[in-house]
């Protein structure tokens, strides 16, 4: 994400009107998040001709470290060869000296701005501050949501009900039936019973006799 050239029109007005507040003429110069220019503008032309490379370094080194100049100074003078070595790597466009900040939206660093030629200690430091303070409350742009899509409202189609099934009756239990008697040689019926072994047997002979002859 970098900066639009919308957002640095609206820092570079508030950047302007608060210079006009404190009749400080300054070179503005705003970046986007790899240090290419985006907007710029001297206020003094045709005089303060090096104001416009300070802010653009300024700018530069802001992106570069994501913090202030004013912080850069403070830490990297310290280090010896430190700002020497940083101006002639990045060929010039590195300075430390307050004026410069990272510009950033929704947490991210989208660009960064540089001022330079406040007649006054602070001047720069405080006309970029006024710059970033215009999108800070400006309205964020609204985002557009595709809408969720919506149930089927098609009323249910409506199927004839099906009959209860009929319950079978509940079968009552089989009588208890005692077993006919059975042998290997013979089945009887009624009140027939099985000859005993202490019956007589009589011969055929009298058999027939006591029948009277007929079989």
């Amino acid at each position: 994400m970098s900066i639009s050239i919308e957002i640095a029109r609206r820092i570079m007005d508030a950047c302007k009107q608060r210079a006009q507040e404190l009749r400080s003429p300054v070179s503005i110069a705003i970046v986007d998040a790899g240090g290419h220019l985006v907007l710029f503008e001297r206020m003094m032309a045709p005089y303060g001709w090096a104001t416009g490379n300070i802010s653009l370094a300024k700018a530069n080194t802001a992106v570069m470290f994501n913090q202030s100049t004013d912080a850069v100074a403070q830490w990297g003078s310290g280090i010896p060869g430190f700002a020497s070595s940083m101006a002639s790597m990045t060929q010039g466009k590195f300075i430390m000296a307050a004026g410069g900040w990272p510009i950033r939206m929704g947490g991210t660093t989208i660009g960064g701005i540089g001022i330079s030629g406040g007649n006054a200690p602070g001047r720069d430091d405080d006309i970029a501050r006024a710059g970033l303070a215009a999108i800070a409350q400006a309205p964020a742009a609204p985002v557009y949501r595709h809408p969720a899509p919506q149930p089927s409202l098609q009323p249910a189609p409506a199927y004839p009900s099906m009959p209860s099934p009929i319950p079978a009756p509940a079968s009552s239990p089989a009588p208890d039936i005692a077993p006919m008697p059975q042998t290997a040689n013979s089945m009887y019926l009624g009140n027939e019973r099985e000859p005993s072994p202490d019956d007589e047997q009589l011969p055929f002979k009298d058999y027939r006799e006591s029948n009277g002859g007929q079989t």
